[in-house]
């Protein structure tokens, strides 16, 4: 007996869910488009809120900011809440690993005292400033329009909900439970950190969401993460034996420098569609970079001692940089 084995190829009679086909044609289309394009709910709503009568429940009119299409607002990382949390679960191994690492060995014990205490009086505040991320990021979803801006901000949202985690553990492996409640302290009342802390707090009430997406996540983090987990931990105590605290802060290093490119993105998008946009980004920069420079400089001031001029100089240097290619007029 003779048997025959055929191959018969069968057409699926979709490629794609409808809205996708739409928007990209009747193709195969990636994880990332159908979990992020066209989600947006934008008509049959049953009631205006009670809070805000003036708009829908999901309003374009939230922001100044005008778009032809919000989902011009394109991750270059396509993230998806899949690719996501592969991602950070890698990140989290190498994290766990570099804790381990330095705690099995006793690595924070055998710090010079003032490289221990300076990392605690320095990096500790800032877990609440990743609590204030982590606040105006899920506003920012909460009151923003269109999938593909307002979901990669609910994951910046959790990512810094983590640094605030691994900034807590980096004070019990460097200090003890009293060092978080000292840092609390300082944070609240201490003088050289108001400056930042008044920052933090009145962008929290920020209406405007893009405006607060400006502020948090390109001024506050463009300026904060680079002096202080660059300038700081990797060139000022890495110097006089701190790499220990190097190795612990991987994550906020790494973290920072991929999520940078992804609201570099969001800015040059903005910039791109009107003139009239690209003069509210502009103006928004301004106002707060002002602010959030001035609130630095005492900390900087604390950590670098005489350097902290040239150090503030040259983060304000590279920030106009990175701006200039944003595509945000000078």
């Amino acid at each position: 007996m003779q048997i025959d084995l055929r191959t018969v190829s069968i057409k699926p009679q979709r490629q794609t869910y409808g809205h996708i086909e739409r928007r990209f044609g009747d193709k195969p289309a990636s994880r990332y488009q159908e979990g992020t394009f066209d989600l947006q709910p934008s008509a049959n709503f049953h009631y205006r809120p009670t809070w805000d009568p003036d708009r829908e429940i999901f309003d374009a009119a939230r922001t100044a900011l005008k778009m032809q299409d919000w989902y011009a607002f394109k991750d270059p990382r396509q993230y998806y809440y899949g690719a996501w949390t592969l991602a950070r679960a890698r990140q989290q191994d190498t994290a766990e690993s570099n804790f381990d690492f330095v705690e099995s060995r006793n690595l924070g014990a055998l710090l010079p005292e003032d490289v221990r205490q300076l990392a605690l009086d320095l990096l500790l505040p800032l877990r609440h400033v990743a609590w204030g991320a982590n606040m105006n990021n899920a506003s920012v979803c909460a009151y923003g329009y269109g999938t593909a801006i307002t979901q990669p901000c609910m994951f910046h949202a959790m990512d810094n909900l983590a640094i605030a985690q691994y900034l807590t553990r980096i004070g019990l492996l460097l200090g003890d439970p009293g060092a978080l409640a000292t840092a609390k302290e300082h944070w609240l009342y201490a003088a050289d950190w108001q400056g930042l802390r008044r920052v933090v707090e009145d962008s929290l009430v920020v209406q405007d969401w893009f405006e607060l997406f400006i502020a948090q996540n390109l001024v506050l983090d463009g300026l904060v993460y680079p002096l202080f987990y660059k300038t700081l931990v990797e060139d000022a105590l890495s110097l006089r034996g701190g790499t220990a605290v190097a190795m612990l802060t991987q994550f906020m290093t790494e973290w920072y420098a991929e999520t940078a490119k992804w609201v570099d993105a969001q800015i040059k998008t903005a910039c791109a569609e009107s003139p009239e946009n690209a003069a509210l980004v502009r103006g928004w920069i301004a106002a707060w970079q002002s602010r959030a420079l001035d609130a630095l400089t005492p900390l900087a001031q604390r950590a670098l001692g005489e350097r902290a001029g040239a150090a503030l100089d040259d983060l304000a240097t590279q920030f106009a940089a990175r701006v200039a290619k944003c595509g945000v007029p000078a």
